[in-house]
């Protein structure tokens, strides 16, 4: 009882912290897309892709394997987490330091190859001091979440935030005139200020609450590496496939007619408008994608498949349910939000078409940390591998011919395809039953009967739902509703009394 309650507050807490970040990360991309103009969240996106792949050769992903390694080793008797931290570390300082080496004798290769030609060297070669504060950062982060304190990560992850974003606006505000190379070195700036305030957070927690270990550590150093290389190269593989993609939609564009300004500016408002858009309501997903790692790998780690099944179960059931509302509540309002936060009518066509498929990308989180804290990295990296491979074909073949278009179809055929094969394989290996009309048509049909009987209510009342605080207003009487039938059809049946039981057992 005491570790679900811990859990619970650890969700909550989270939620409401990733909430902020979603929210404050929103309202920041609308401030620069205003500043500096769509272009430059261009620019922008293709540089934070790079570097990106960059922080992921330089720490493997840091967080994910020292979250999960630590949670696997808290789970044997006498152990020594400490140790796995120090593994973790000095791993992602020979990764860092050896990346930061690379980028800047050849910043400026680099710099035309994946910029087509933007000078871009100096904002290449300030990256190191990003990457090795990051690597550690994260690596802190990671024994953090392991060890059940995963507010301490989210309060780095807080600090981080808010010094970027300070040195970006100030930055910002004093630039006249800027160029690519200007917008990269504010980007630049506030990433690695925001890193080492983080790191030094996370040093001075870590001193002051922590309890030396005297259990022997299960890994040394080599087999260390040995367990976290699967984690690292399915994490090196995807972010080298999704900087891959981001790096041919603007290219792709320009085939479909658009001028370089025109496929950035399009480019940039995808990125900083639709994407965050879609993914917003996933707040709470996010915020227990890493708590579910370290639990499902205990779980694991245990041999407690119990758990592990009564985790999936519940799980999928109720982010499908989640997931359906805010595809619905997209869908519906999809066009106004995209005015609202300054994309135009590019926005709101763009987030009303491609919400549908919301719920694929929102089970993407779960199903995600669901097979990695079980361990299943080969599985995870070849899915990737044929995600990527999916959009990248789709993008290429039809960005040039449709143009936007074309991105949505990239969305729809990879995420579909991509995330079924995920559920297929928790259910199988779970041995998770899987009830197509309980789990997917019900939550469907509960959210367009609702919305009509609330659209029923509102036309009744005059209220209009086209300015902001008419459609909040809306929302909140579907969400209660939909809620509301749920709670109402399901408490006190003889499924989720044998489920309330079978936790209790497990716990």
């Amino acid at each position: 009882m005491l570790i679900k309650n811990r859990l619970i507050r650890d969700t909550i807490l989270l939620t409401l912290m990733q909430l902020f970040l979603d929210t404050a990360s929103l309202l920041l991309n609308v401030f620069i897309t205003k500043q500096l103009g769509a272009e430059a969240i261009g620019i922008l996106t293709l540089m934070g892709s790079f570097l990106g792949l960059a922080g992921i050769l330089s720490n493997g992903n840091a967080f994910l394997c020292t979250s999960r390694l630590v949670s696997e080793e808290m789970g044997k008797t006498n152990s020594n987490p400490d140790k796995i931290l120090t593994h973790g570390i000095k791993l992602c300082l020979m990764l860092s330091v050896s990346v930061s080496v690379i980028l800047f004798v050849f910043a400026e290769p680099l710099s035309n190859k994946f910029f087509s030609g933007a000078k871009m060297e100096t904002a290449i070669k300030f990256m190191p001091l990003a990457l090795i504060s990051g690597a550690v950062s994260a690596c802190f982060k990671g024994y953090f979440n392991a060890s059940r304190k995963a507010s301490v990560s989210a309060v780095g992850d807080i600090i981080e935030f808010i010094i970027k974003s300070l040195v970006i606006i100030v930055m910002t505000l004093s630039a006249t005139n800027p160029d690519e190379n200007t917008v990269c070195r504010i980007m630049i700036a506030g990433i690695i200020a925001g890193n080492i305030f983080s790191l030094f957070y996370c040093l001075i927690v870590f001193v002051h609450s922590h309890e030396k270990c005297t259990g022997k550590c299960s890994l040394n150093f080599r087999k260390y590496i040995s367990y976290a290389f699967p984690i690292m190269a399915g994490s090196i593989l995807t972010s080298a496939l999704s900087s891959t993609n981001d790096a041919l939609i603007p290219m792709c564009l320009r085939q479909s007619g658009d001028s370089v300004n025109e496929a950035l500016s399009r480019f940039g408002i995808f990125e900083a408008i639709v994407i965050p858009t879609l993914f917003f309501p996933s707040v709470v997903l996010c915020s227990m994608s890493g708590i579910i790692v370290s639990e499902s790998a205990r779980a694991s780690a245990s041999g407690n498949m119990d758990r592990i099944r009564s985790l999936t179960e519940r799980l999928i059931r109720y982010t499908i349910i989640f997931a359906v509302f805010a595809s619905a509540v997209l869908m519906k309002f999809g066009d106004t939000v995209g005015e609202l936060l300054g994309g135009g009518e590019l926005a709101g066509k763009m987030i009303t078409i491609i919400a549908p498929v919301v719920p694929f990308i929102y089970m993407e989180i779960i199903s995600e940390a669901l097979i990695k804290g079980m361990g299943l990295q080969s599985f995870s990296s070849l899915n990737y591998l044929a995600e990527y491979a999916i959009r990248i074909s789709v993008v290429l073949v039809f960005v040039p011919k449709f143009s936007f278009y074309g991105i949505v179809a990239s969305y729809y055929a990879s995420n579909v395809i991509g995330n079924c094969a995920r559920l297929i394989k928790i259910m199988k290996h779970t041995g998770t039953p899987f009830r197509p009309f309980k789990i997917i048509a019900v939550p469907v049909i509960y959210a367009f009967l609702t919305m009509g009987a609330v659209e029923l209510l509102t036309h009744l009342t005059g209220l209009d739902a086209e300015r902001l605080p008419e459609i909040i207003i809306f929302v909140i009487l579907w969400a209660i509703a939909y809620t509301g039938v749920f709670v109402g059809f399901s408490y006190g049946t003889p499924e989720l009394k044998d489920r309330k039981l079978l936790c209790n057992i497990n716990k």
